[in-house]
């Protein structure tokens, strides 16, 4: 698979999830659907921010280091995409419990960190 073919998928996917993402927000109530209706918020927001952060991450990653070669950069976006869209819903999930702290938004921030300096250290 190319790159430019990979990008249109990505951009595809993102789409469609932005779409679900309104759709849920729209649609659904949490009060009526209960854990279904948040559970399902949770993952289209997962999936948006994924594809979101992908797409800019590898954009960022394709200007601005000039040497690499772009085929490397789309797993490292990918994932650091993933990352970041995870952080984004554990600390949501936080605050829809009212447990979101500061301390507890620097942990979750500081485990995404320590999680992505493994996989730049292997």
């Amino acid at each position: 698979m190319t790159i430019k073919v990979y990008l249109w998928g990505m951009r595809l996917c993102t789409l469609v999830a932005l779409v679900s993402l309104v759709a849920v927000v729209y649609f659904v109530s949490p009060i009526r659907d209960g854990i279904l209706g948040q559970a399902l918020f949770y993952v289209s927001l997962f999936f948006s921010t994924t594809g979101i952060a992908t797409l800019f991450l590898f954009w960022l990653r394709r200007n601005f280091s000039k040497n690499e070669a772009a085929y490397p950069g789309v797993g490292v976006s990918f994932r650091q995409g993933a990352l970041i869209a995870f952080a984004v819903c554990a600390l949501l999930v936080l605050q829809s419990f009212r447990l979101l702290v500061w301390w507890d938004g620097g942990i979750v921030v500081a485990g995404v960190l320590l999680i992505e300096l493994w996989f730049l250290s292997r």
